[in-house]
């Protein structure tokens, strides 16, 4: 599902208003764009809370059919509408199945097996993003419309197997309204200070596709996004798991989490001395090791936190951090590097960022201040 997203995701802005393309203007593309990533995020925390009403399964293979429309209906948009309409689709897809994924996962493995499968499914995505747009380059020889049906049918294949495979998961949720769970959710004090400091982070992890990005091409040029986006997943691909399997024999998985984010803040800052493409590389290596960790402990965590029958609705409450914490650091990351660049002082946002990380990881562990390994912690 990564690859068939990653295929055809990055195609859309070379089709429509790249060189060659449809010659619709950038604005245009980067609306559609940001429409299909604002549905998912929003429509994510209510996927939780649906899943469970209902179980996780039919939730999941709604999002996939409508994930297969969305993407089918973008190799045949010929306006702005359609296109807008397609992306509408293929966003409320991705919410649908996004926190029932996660629920999903949750309820067919053991606590004590979570943390691995979370960081298995991270790395699967992480392969996704490798090989998605190599796959999306070669397909598009053939034609947008082409590649898009092809990443279409991605969804159509993995949803036949879920269907054949995925146990439909009872819900267990308390009667009530199905925005039951998040209101508890956002009750639970300790999951809500967790969630709200977790926002730091993510203003973090978007600078890959910001502020760093920014740096690469200064260093070496617009060539220079292969081999960033390369080291960066490719590492996931490699060493996440076994990197994981050390992270369980040492540390807790609070302490984890805080020491992860701690190095990816660490990294951020260490940025403001790379003045060769090969040094921000070895920064972005140290970025990843910090990014492959905090993934699985986040979700062990999140689902440490949730009681049993609201498990989709604390997924879908922690999709809020991503959400926040994406879209602030898109924004104040271009900022950053507009205003060192006026100020003259080039090491403004990377300095800023690493404040912002260790700012994150003292929070985390304010947030997580005696919480028992092996038990569950509602408030």
């Amino acid at each position: 599902m990564w690859g068939g997203f990653f295929a055809v995701i990055p195609l859309v802005t070379v089709h429509f208003s790249g060189p060659g393309g449809l010659g619709w203007s950038a604005a245009s593309v980067g609306l559609v764009l940001g429409l299909r990533q604002l549905t998912q995020q929003g429509l994510t925390v209510f996927g939780g809370a649906w899943a469970d009403r209902l179980g996780p399964k039919p939730l999941i293979l709604w999002g996939c059919a409508l994930r297969t429309l969305g993407f089918a209906g973008m190799g045949f948009a010929g306006t702005l509408p359609a296109l807008l309409a397609a992306a509408l689709l293929a966003g409320i897809g991705g919410g649908l199945f996004d926190a029932p994924k996660n629920a999903a996962i949750t309820q067919v493995t053991r606590p004590e097996h979570r943390t691995r499968m979370f960081s298995l499914t991270s790395l699967s995505g992480n392969a996704g993003m490798v090989t998605g747009p190599l796959i999306g380059a070669a397909l598009l020889g053939l034609g947008f419309r082409t590649a898009a049906l092809v990443a279409a049918s991605v969804y159509v294949l993995a949803g036949l197997v879920l269907a054949a495979t995925l146990p439909h998961l009872r819900p267990a949720a308390p009667a009530g309204s199905g925005l039951a769970g998040l209101r508890q959710a956002a009750a639970d004090v300790r999951f809500r200070r967790f969630t709200l400091v977790l926002i730091g982070y993510f203003i973090l992890s978007t600078q890959i596709n910001v502020a760093v990005t920014l740096k690469a091409v200064a260093l070496a040029g617009t060539g220079a996004t292969g081999p960033l986006y390369g080291l960066s997943a490719g590492l996931a691909v490699a060493l996440q798991y076994p990197l994981l399997r050390l992270t369980e024999r040492h540390l807790p998985t609070r302490t984890a989490l805080v020491t992860a984010v701690s190095l990816v803040g660490l990294s951020l800052g260490l940025m403001s001395l790379a003045h060769t493409f090969a040094a921000l590389l070895a920064c972005v290596a140290l970025y990843s090791l910090g990014t492959m960790i905090v993934y699985p402990t986040q979700q062990t965590l999140t689902a440490r936190f949730a009681p049993p029958g609201l498990v989709g609705s604390y997924f879908g409450f922690a999709a809020i951090s991503l959400g926040a914490g994406g879209a602030v650091g898109s924004v104040l990351g271009g900022a950053l590097v507009d205003a060192g660049a006026r100020l003259g002082w080039p090491a403004l946002p990377w300095l800023t960022l690493a404040a912002i990380g260790a700012l994150s990881a003292l929070g985390l562990r304010w947030a997580l201040r005696g919480l028992d390994e092996g038990q569950t912690h509602t408030d």
